[in-house]
């Protein structure tokens, strides 16, 4: 039997402040096989870069265990040595030798590897070339991402860790990443990847993990998670002061309503058809002697799963 890429258990990390301590992450089990582009979705301090760091070896957990690759870090150097030489880590943060080119910097990590790619050939996956004899203190955030997912690749790893790898990218190059790790998933490679776009962990995770406070609190394919939702679509209208002039009853009675979340001037709705429920809403604002400021309706998305499950958006908690 293949061992899994990362297997996960019990995994708590507690960090110290002040007088007290922070549980960054709390018992969270998990099992990602080999091919698979998986996501870890959540607000920042939800423990999602914590347990990546983990899993990268550059954090000792406080308990539990973690296998990459079917190895142990704390085994001993020789299997640290060993998984280094097959995964391949982007962090949300990378810097890099303002002084040095990109050819340089490439050719500097394709080093520390017994086997991999050419520079050339990475230079030519995220289109760096013109930038080949660029030093790093002129490029621009999104070349410096590109610069630092293509570090990770030029080994040719087995397993990839991109934490927020498209933050700084311009919708072109987003894309582009993104065709490169479809390439690289296809080519049998695995990937864990945290982000905050929702559209990007849809198109590339074939199952993603919703955490909060340091616990995964949903997973599933991104599918799955939405059809949880109740609805295929999204509702939503800008309505002063509809919180005290309608009840969760009348939106209850609305057709096709799944669910609705209600705060002081927007209205939220689940629904399986817009079509039936916005001339029924509209109607029934009319009756009240009200109008609305604005109305938009989507599909539902990962985003919606979250907000079902707290109550608050992944945005939320990113000033914490």
């Amino acid at each position: 039997m293949v061992e899994a890429a990362i297997e996960i258990k019990d995994l708590r990390k507690v960090f110290s402040k002040g007088r007290g301590q922070v549980v960054a992450v709390d018992d969270l089990s998990l099992v990602i096989e080999r091919g698979e582009v998986f996501g870890l979705l959540g607000p920042n301090g939800a423990g999602k870069t914590t347990t990546v760091e983990i899993c990268e070896g550059l954090r000792d957990p406080t308990s539990g265990e973690v296998a990459i690759l079917g190895s142990r870090w704390n085994a001993g150097d020789r299997d640290a040595t060993a998984i280094r030489q097959r995964i391949g880590v982007t962090l949300q943060d990378t810097r890099f030798f303002e002084k040095q080119s990109v050819r340089e910097v490439l050719t500097l990590f394709r080093s520390f590897y017994e086997h991999g790619r050419t520079v050339d050939e990475v230079m030519g996956m995220f289109s760096l070339e013109e930038k080949a004899r660029t030093r790093t203190t002129y490029l621009s955030g999104g070349q410096r991402q590109r610069l630092a997912v293509a570090c990770a690749m030029v080994s040719d790893p087995e397993l990839l860790f991109l934490d927020e790898p498209t933050t700084g990218l311009d919708p072109q190059a987003r894309r582009q990443l993104w065709d490169a790790i479809r390439d690289y998933q296809a080519g049998g490679g695995t990937v864990l990847l945290t982000t905050h776009y929702m559209e990007e962990a849809e198109s590339l995770c074939g199952r993603v993990g919703i955490v909060d406070r340091g616990r995964i609190i949903a997973l599933g394919t991104p599918t799955e998670l939405i059809a949880t939702t109740g609805g295929a679509h999204i509702v939503e209208a800008n309505i002063e002061g509809i919180s005290s002039a309608i009840s969760p009853e009348e939106l209850a009675l609305l057709p096709s309503v799944e669910a609705h979340t209600l705060t002081e001037d927007q209205l939220v709705l689940t629904v399986a058809a817009p079509h039936l429920v916005v001339p029924g809403l509209i109607n029934l604002l009319a009756q009240k002697g009200m109008s609305m400021d604005g109305l938009a309706t989507r599909h539902a998305s990962l985003e919606d799963v979250f907000m079902n499950l707290t109550g608050r958006h992944l945005r939320d908690g990113e000033s914490s």
